[in-house]
């Protein structure tokens, strides 16, 4: 095992974590006596080389008294405080109303998501109560969207200065606005 440590700076580290110092106090030793400037993770790393950390399990009546003693720290108490706050059982939200705000100048063809083709608008209606099938505006679709033109406008909010767009049914004019929830 090639390393940087001298033979005498491994068995110092051995000799004085068998005599129960913490590593601080180890490697604080090691290079007082040797004149050399090793770290704590250093020592650490070495140890671990050599086998020496981790093999010694604390006594069983030492692990108890760990276990046993309160946790008085700000982040325990904060956990603690988490844990039980978790565990309360919630209430039931019911569920809210469905709004209508689907208004505007055109009349979908309800096209099924099977019955569309490339070309139709995506818009869905429908499917706000439980069973309630979801069907598709079907129009042609503006280009550069999922949505004919008059959805578009709906969709994005852009009504541009008048808020007048030219309907692909009907051919005219069509003012768009959305409606306030019933």
């Amino acid at each position: 095992m090639q390393s940087s440590w001298a033979e005498a700076h491994s068995q110092a580290l051995r000799e004085y974590l068998e005599k129960g110092l913490t590593y601080s106090e180890i490697i604080k030793t090691i290079n007082e006596r040797f004149n050399t400037d090793y770290t704590r993770s250093a020592a650490i790393g070495r140890a671990r080389r050599m086998r020496l950390s981790g093999s010694k399990q604390p006594a069983p009546d030492a692990r108890s008294k760990i276990l046993s003693q309160p946790s008085l720290g700000r982040l325990n108490k904060l956990r603690a405080r988490l844990l039980t706050e978790v565990r309360l059982p919630r209430a039931v939200r019911k569920r809210a109303a469905a709004l209508q705000l689907r208004c505007v100048g055109i009349v979908p063809r309800h096209l099924s998501l099977l019955e569309l083709e490339d070309g139709d608008c995506r818009y869905p209606f429908g499917g706000d109560e439980d069973g309630e099938a979801i069907t598709f505006c079907g129009h042609p679709r503006r280009r550069g969207s999922s949505y004919c033109t008059s959805h578009f406008y709906l969709t994005s909010g852009d009504f541009g200065g008048d808020q007048r767009i030219v309907s692909a049914s009907t051919g005219g004019r069509v003012r768009l606005r959305l409606v306030e929830a019933a």
